[in-house]
């Protein structure tokens, strides 16, 4: 179990990275749905688009 566990979140992870991927929140928001469709399903596409949402605002922040 503990495999399992460390595996999901590796991949959890790898799905937030991938949500700052993008030139633009549509960009973001897509990655960020892909990699946490992946990762949980319907409810991590939801999360990682959101993820993906509020990378972009971050970025936008800084400039």
């Amino acid at each position: 179990m503990a495999i399992r566990n460390l595996t999901m979140l590796g991949l959890g992870l790898s799905a937030l990275m991938l949500a700052a991927c993008g030139t633009n929140m549509e960009q973001r928001a897509a990655t960020g749905a892909l990699g946490g469709l992946v990762v949980a399903g319907p409810v991590g596409a939801a999360v990682g688009a959101a993820v993906g949402v509020v990378v972009n605002e971050a970025e936008e922040d800084k400039n």
